[in-house]
């Protein structure tokens, strides 16, 4: 009783590195020396296999180190989104002795991801409940909206403008109509329908 917790600038849960400032730097480089090693290792043991046994094992060792959380800590500056994706084009080079292999980019698994979890807050699923409680229609709509769009507000720091909720929903107000028509599908479907324009569009 009566014991002080003491102040930190940085704490580690369940290997997500949260820091005061709210940046996700830090998670950002730990992830990159995770996965870099976890490739050098697959590269070591896999030097006279063939590329599909390289490409699974790329997608079993080293994608859920890119991949956990990433969510959340999504980087949207174009420095630490570069870093991450020369892991993956390494791993193509390892696999397939060249640099563009038909791979759907990092940042475009991160953004199907962030979409994925704003379904399940505007749906009002579980633990993102609260998260879909909070978000608000515009107070009108033009006619080339979307009568699921969502209203963001101006943010004063990058951090806010580029936090989970801001930026995803710039792009779930972006989504075509007849992709929302299927919120009331199964998951698996608006996925489907969500990844087919995220392709289209890149």
């Amino acid at each position: 009783m009566g014991t002080l917790i003491p102040e930190a600038s940085r704490c580690e849960y369940l290997v997500i590195i949260l820091r005061s400032d709210l940046s996700w730097a830090d998670q950002v480089e730990y992830t990159m020396k995770k996965a870099w090693k976890a490739l050098h290792f697959t590269m070591r043991i896999l030097k006279k296999g063939n590329s599909n046994t390289k490409s699974l094992a790329y997608v079993s060792l080293v994608y859920p180190f890119l991949e956990y959380w990433a969510t959340c800590w999504d980087p949207y500056r174009e420095g630490q989104i570069s870093a991450l994706d020369r892991v993956q084009k390494k791993a193509v080079k390892f696999a397939h002795n060249t640099n563009s292999p038909n791979w759907e980019t990092l940042a475009s698994r991160r953004k199907l991801s962030r979409i994925r979890t704003f379904f399940k807050a505007y749906s009002g699923e579980r633990a993102w409940k609260a998260v879909g409680g909070r978000l608000q229609r515009p107070h009108y709509l033009s006619k080339v909206d979307h009568e699921r769009k969502i209203r963001s507000r101006r943010q004063r720091t990058d951090l806010e403008k580029y936090s989970l909720v801001n930026r995803t929903i710039q792009h779930w107000d972006q989504l075509p109509a007849e992709v929302l028509g299927t919120l009331h599908s199964k998951q698996i479907t608006f996925k489907t329908m969500v990844k087919k324009v995220i392709i289209e569009l890149n």
